[in-house]
């Protein structure tokens, strides 16, 4: 694979690897967006996300019928937004499932790994744009600042659009 690519998946960890939660939009049969808080599963970030759900949920549906989805990570604290979209489908493989597993997700899945009706969705990413302003509270301030001096809101911060395609 290039190193563009690699150096895009490493880019993209970086500005999510500290965010839990994130807004997990599909489309509904009628078209509409439809999203939902999901937390992210803990592991390292090569160019898939995962999430844990089950089988008797609409998003489960949505994903069946289109596959098209859009994660939407933000941390306000950092001034770090990131979407990502890209494709999703609905895995079962129990190893990776027990990989992934935490107890504290028995509080949404009250039988545990040994559901049946519980899935992993695995987002293949495509595409993140991400808007970034790196630095404490003063450097914050100076850009802002000089944003409206210069006319130039580039000044405050990184927007930028990678692909993720191998």
């Amino acid at each position: 694979m290039n190193s563009k690519y690699h150096e895009n998946i490493e880019k993209l960890r970086e500005l999510i690897k500290d965010i839990d939660f994130a807004m997990f939009t599909t489309v509904s049969s009628d078209g509409s967006l439809h999203s939902r808080p999901m937390s992210t599963q803990q592991t390292e970030f090569d160019g898939d996300l995962w999430f844990f759900t089950s089988m008797d949920t609409e998003k489960a549906q949505e994903i069946k019928e289109d596959q098209t989805v859009n994660v939407a990570y933000a941390a306000p604290d950092k001034q770090r937004y990131v979407s990502v979209s890209g494709k999703a489908r609905l895995v079962n493989d129990r190893a990776k499932m027990k990989e992934l597993w935490s107890p504290i997700y028995k509080i949404w899945f009250e039988k545990g790994l040994d559901d049946p009706q519980l899935r992993l969705i695995k987002v293949n990413a495509q595409k993140a744009e991400y808007w970034d302003t790196p630095g404490g509270i003063i450097n914050k301030l100076i850009g802002f600042a000089d944003a409206i001096i210069h006319k130039d809101a580039g000044k405050l911060g990184e927007n930028e659009t990678i692909s993720l395609r191998k």
